[in-house]
């Protein structure tokens, strides 16, 4: 079979919010499958036991079947190749350590074009897996080889340089499992959880609560001890030196054995234990010195090594360290025993998802030291059945949470409490934590701020604890939610083409005289409160996402329309309340292969899909088609329109004491079921000084809207009254 021509990627957009789709972030490419559009999968040489054979876990992707190996059944009966290349994208990233279930493709009104979408938490990841997968699917289809693992590799590459590391990925999805949304703030780990000012903000395991103070004192670990003794927390005795010799003469007053380690390093680096002799402790002070600013000598504490998680004042993980050895066999030398005996252990890697670390002889000094005090180097071959130390500490990934004694969980809590940290890494020795620490001379040494979370999330031995839930939960107490669920601000968003604007700035008044700061993003620009900060169009997803980041923000208000939905998604993933104003504007949206008014529905129904079980859609219920969104709201629904007795306004009335609001006898009604409440007159509910006459359905929806964030009808028709209109310069709002 001759050649087939390459598929064309004609466009790539990355879709930030919920969409058309899905709630979440994708990648939609637009894919011109050209003369492969005569060829489905089954009608190619080779093609599906090639692509097979290179990706066995396909089998494992219902696809539209709903069963394991539904995918398979596709190829075999024939799918098109936008379909396939859908799903090779979705493996690579799950090969990558991205797992990744959402995708779909669909065809367009042109022959041959296809638009295909997949889950993508980062834009740079997905982009760098669509176009491995791009490779790999034409090299099956011509008969080409391909190097699958290269291409993971890749793909895997991206995942670590872009994605958030462990520590901070678990705090993220254990807050996201709570319904909180998340905001990244750099290309790290600095991560918001929730919007405006409930929000909380994350570095790792470090919160907005960590004090810069504390901080400061954990990283001076003579200060911290200081600082500890003081408060009756059991510590070993030690000093800071400026040499070897020092080191030695401070060992000698201390009483051997010690240890020699940095003043302020972490993760267990430069830290040298059980020193007795002279040359030892002088070589351990050259392996301290790098890795800190100045170097201690302690008092040895005989025991293992523990590190006990400490968050809001509680223990919620513990694990225990292992002292790490080899053992001989007369044939291999140390080198190769490490690398055959520890470092081929699968919990051993370089990168952060691995709970023990690859020991390296080449660059670890440590270790080196280490051999050295056993007469030993990296090509010595120890003798058959001797036992060879590697590592005395720094293999922290035993799970001992259910054996910490209390005692030893209040001297823990009392030390994090001491140094001033909300989370903090409490590094004790004992023999046995599951007994007090006086009765067997245990101790803290150290205690660390912005502790690593793997070794609870991923211990060697033991169950993960779920310390990333409790880190949530220090952030938004559960007891703390009656201000509205956890993380969230009133937010409304308003979607359509008809005086949605208008409609935008009447509810953020309403929202701003009801006593919040309210952020507003709409097309006359950005407003906080009163003052115009951009005085541009500002429907769109970078504005609002302003606004979400703004501390200051306790309500936001927040306009799209269908072309912001289709070319960005929306900038929130749920909101209280959804007004939809209309379904307008289909003429506009060729671009996006959006031709006929029913795919209107498909767009706009978005806007509805994102409204919270405890709040409400507002829906304009003289379009049909906007009414018919009603049943797609997970919240209450507001239904309004002129016209009080149109059918669907009475069915809804009936039905589970709906709501509406609409214009009766010269009147402004708002209904629950058969009661009725009077608003006001129409001819009274002008805007501001110039009793400006607004457009009937634009006030119907911001009073609807109003009414659905629980602001008194007396308040709507006071603050209905003071709304100004006309743009006020914001030169003019300072004067």
């Amino acid at each position: 079979m001759a050649k087939l021509n390459d598929i064309q990627l004609l466009r790539i957009n990355y879709l930030r919010g919920p969409n058309i789709w899905t709630y979440r972030p994708v990648l939609e490419v637009w894919l011109d499958l050209g003369e492969l559009e005569d060829y489905p999968s089954n009608t190619i040489p080779g093609f599906n036991d090639r692509l097979t054979a290179w990706l066995p876990a396909l089998i494992e992707h219902h696809c539209g079947v709903g069963e394991r190996g539904g995918f398979l059944q596709r190829l075999q009966e024939g799918t098109w190749c936008g379909h396939v290349l859908e799903h090779i994208v979705i493996e690579l990233l799950n090969l990558a350590g991205m797992p990744t279930g959402f995708g779909q493709t669909r065809s367009t009104s042109q022959r041959g074009v296809y638009r295909m979408v997949f889950r993508a938490r980062d834009e740079s990841v997905a982009r760098v897996a669509l176009a491995q997968g791009h490779a790999l699917i034409m090299a099956a289809i011509n008969d080409q080889p391909f190097d699958v693992q290269a291409a993971v590799a890749r793909v895997r590459t991206e995942v670590d340089d872009q994605y958030l590391g462990p520590s901070t990925a678990c705090i993220v999805t254990a807050a996201t499992d709570r319904g909180i949304p998340h905001i990244r703030l750099n290309d790290g780990n600095l991560v918001q959880l929730g919007y405006g000012a409930r929000q909380r903000r994350i570095w790792t395991a470090e919160t907005e609560y960590t004090s810069a103070i504390a901080e400061g004192i954990a990283s001076d670990k003579d200060l911290t001890k200081s600082l500890l003794k003081s408060c009756g927390v059991p510590i070993p005795e030690g000093q800071v030196v400026n040499s070897p010799e020092e080191a030695w003469e401070a060992a000698q007053d201390i009483g051997l054995p010690v240890v020699v380690k940095p003043s302020d390093g972490n993760h267990g680096r430069g830290v040298t234990l059980d020193l007795r002799k002279k040359e030892d402790i002088e070589a351990a002070y050259h392996v301290a010195y790098p890795e800190g600013s100045d170097v201690m000598v302690e008092r040895f504490i005989p025991g293992d090594e523990h590190r006990i998680l400490v968050v809001g004042g509680k223990v919620v993980a513990a694990a225990r360290g292992e002292v790490v050895s080899i053992t001989g066999n007369g044939r291999n030398t140390v080198k190769e025993l490490i690398d055959s005996q520890l470092n081929s252990d699968p919990r051993r890697g370089y990168e952060e998802e691995y709970p023990l670390e690859i020991i390296d002889l080449a660059t670890d000094t440590k270790v080196q030291l280490e051999l050295k005090r056993q007469d030993l180097d990296a090509d010595s071959v120890p003798a058959a059945g001797r036992q060879v130390v590697v590592q005395r500490n720094g293999n922290v990934a035993v799970d001992c949470t259910d054996d910490v004694h209390p005692e030893v969980a209040y001297i823990a809590q009392l030390a994090a409490k001491v140094v001033g940290l909300d989370i903090a890494g409490i590094d004790m020795v004992a023999r046995d934590i599951s007994k007090p620490l006086h009765t067997q001379g245990g101790a803290i040494v150290e205690v660390n701020a912005g502790p690593g979370l793997l070794m609870h999330l991923k211990p060697a031995v033991g169950a993960p604890r779920p310390v990333g839930q409790a880190i949530a939960e220090h952030l938004f107490p559960s007891d703390a939610d009656d201000e509205g669920p956890a993380g969230r601000i009133p937010l409304v968003g308003v979607a359509g083409t008809r005086n949605t604007a208008t409609i935008s700035r009447v509810v953020a008044w309403l929202l701003h005289l009801s006593g919040h700061h309210t952020g507003l993003a709409c097309r006359d620009g950005l407003f906080l409160d009163r003052r115009l900060v951009e005085a541009t169009d500002c429907a769109h997803w970078e504005a609002a996402h302003r606004l979400l980041m703004n501390k200051m923000v306790q309500a936001a208000v927040i306009e799209s329309d269908a072309r912001t939905i289709l070319r960005d998604g929306l900038a929130y993933d749920r909101c209280q309340v959804g007004v939809v104003t209309d379904m307008d504007g289909v003429e506009t949206l060729a671009e996006f292969d959006v031709h006929e008014q029913d795919q209107m529905t498909k767009v706009m129904r978005t806007q509805v899909d994102v409204v919270l079980a405890e709040g409400a859609a507002v829906l304009n219920a003289a379009i049909p088609q906007v009414a018919d969104l009603a049943p797609l709201s997970d919240g209450d629904v507001v239904l309004y329109a002129q016209d009080g007795t149109l059918p669907v306004i009475a069915e809804h009335r009936a039905k589970d004491n709906g709501r509406a609001v609409f214009v009766k006898n010269g009147r402004v009604v708002l209904a629950t079921g058969s009661a009725e409440h009077v608003l006001g007159a129409l001819s009274d509910l002008t805007f501001g000084r110039n009793a400006v006459v607004p457009d009937t359905d634009a006030l119907l929806a911001a009073i609807g809207a109003a009414w659905a964030l629980d602001i008194a009808p007396d308040l709507i028709g006071a603050g209905i009254k003071t709304f100004e209109p006309e743009l006020v310069p914001t030169a003019a709002l300072r004067s």
